[in-house]
Formats: C-alpha cells, sequence, structure tokens
C-alpha cells in the first residue's frame, strides 16, 4: 500500500500558476496525485510549477482556461481525461477580487466578480461531477471573509457567500454518487492577491495579524495542507462543511 494518501488520484486545480493552487497543486503531487495545473493568463508561472513537480517524480499538465469564459471550460475537462483518463479531484481555486467601496460599484466589476467566483465555479462543478463516475472531491476555495463585515470588498464577498450556499447544495445533490464537496475558507494568506500590490497598507495588515487568534498572516502552505485533507479519505465523512482555515480570525 502506498504510503501517499493521493496515490492514484487525479486533480484539476484551477487558478494554479500561483499563491494558494500553485500550493495546493505541490502538496498534492507530493501526495501522490496526477494534477492539472489551470491558468488563465500566466502560462510561465503554470509551466513553472509543472517543472518543480516533474522535477521532484512527480506527474503535472498545464491546461489554459478562464473560467470566466464558459466556452473554454469544457475543453479543460476534455484536457484532463486526455491526459489522464480520469478526475477524481476538483479544486475551485481560480477568483477574481477587486477592492471597490460601493461608490466604484458598477455592473461590469459585479459581473466580473460572478463570472468567475461564482458562475465558473457552478460550470466546473457540473463538469467534474459527469467524470467522477466513482465518486470524487470537490473543494470550493471560498473565503473567511463572508462571514466577517470588511469594507471594500462587499461583491467579492458576495461571491464567497453565494460559494458557501451553492456548496451546502451541490454536496446534498452530489452525495448520492459519492461525490463530497465542501468550502476551504482561507483567512488573511500572505498572496499577491492580498498584498500591496493589491492595494493593502502595512497597517492593514497589522490589523488582521491583531484580529487573528494564531497572530499571523497565513501561508499558502497552510492552505494547500488543508486541502490535502479535505481531498484524502481521511476525510470520507465530511461533506458539506465549511472548514476555516484562517488561523482564527475575528473569532
Amino acid at each position: 500500500m502506498s504510503d501517499k494518501p493521493l496515490a492514484g488520484k487525479v486533480a484539476l486545480i484551477t487558478g494554479a500558476s500561483r499563491g494558494i493552487g500553485a500550493a495546493i497543486a505541490a502538496r498534492f503531487a507530493r501526495d501522490g496525485a496526477k494534477v492539472a495545473v489551470n491558468y488563465a493568463r500566466s502560462e510561465k508561472e503554470a509551466n513553472e510549477v509543472v517543472a518543480a513537480i516533474t522535477a521532484a517524480g512527480g506527474s503535472a499538465i498545464a491546461i489554459k482556461a478562464d473560467v470566466g469564459d464558459p466556452a473554454t471550460i469544457p475543453p479543460m475537462f476534455a484536457a484532463v481525461t486526455k491526459a489522464f483518463g480520469r478526475l477524481d479531484v476538483l479544486v475551485n481555486n481560480a477568483a477574481v477580487m477587486q477592492r471597490t467601496l460601493l461608490p466604484d460599484v458598477t455592473a461590469d466589476s459585479i459581473d466580473a466578480h460572478f463570472n468567475v467566483n461564482v458562475r465558473g465555479y457552478l460550470l466546473c462543478v457540473k463538469h467534474a461531477a459527469e467524470l467522477m463516475t466513482g465518486g470524487g472531491s470537490i473543494i470550493n476555495v471560498g473565503s473567511a471573509i463572508s462571514r466577517m463585515a470588511y469594507p471594500g470588498a462587499v461583491v467579492y464577498t458576495a461571491t464567497k457567500g453565494a460559494i458557501d450556499v451553492m456548496t451546502r447544495v451541490l454536496a446534498t445533490e452530489l452525495g448520492p454518487k459519492g461525490i463530497r464537496v465542501n468550502v476551504l475558507a482561507p483567512g488573511s494568506t500572505r498572496t499577491d492577491m492580498n498584498s500591496e500590490k493589491s492595494g493593502k497598507t502595512k497597517e492593514e495588515e497589522q490589523q488582521e495579524i491583531a484580529a487573528t487568534a494564531l497572530r499571523r498572516i497565513g501561508e499558502v502552505d497552510d492552505i494547500a495542507d488543508a486541502a490535502a485533507l479535505l481531498a484524502s479519505n481521511d476525510a470520507r465523512w465530511i461533506t458539506g462543511a465549511w472548514l476555516d482555515a484562517s488561523g482564527g480570525i475575528r473569532l
């Protein structure tokens, strides 16, 4: 018996060229999974993730698809089955996050968020479920922000709240097929989306550290380790759950 908990499994991680997605891809590969690394624009970074996995003895491919564009989703799943013949784990991780106060919210900014963070997630689950004939694990990356009141993130928070509700319904609908569906909810995590590049100030970061029980910013490996649990057989009796992977932010 392999000591790798995901040996023989095939996993697709959307938005896996950087940040949390890249860390999850690397962790799943170490656990024995064959990994499909999805990216929308960052081809170089996605290929670097694949190269690192293969250099370590793992198996991975990069697949270009923008989950905000419905036309690119079916070919992404076709590429996974062509390369690996099956799908056991889907991690819906690709996301749009723009810090926008209410006066600056527009119909376009709402659509940009919901097209990826909600519609894209749901369409990916639909196609994944069709392939998971022997059961599987679907992990929707939500956010601790869905249970907070964070000024400047009303649209993003709305999408993450939608993911929470959607996941519970999907867990009920897909449970009879042996497919588990859970939310993985990071808190403040050190990524490009949550840094000075996205407009976050040092003062805001210190406020988040002070509001987190474990008194630090999360690292991408903290989230990847939690994802590995949800993907593994150790979580076989967990579905419809909201896994708080925030270090205890705003308990």
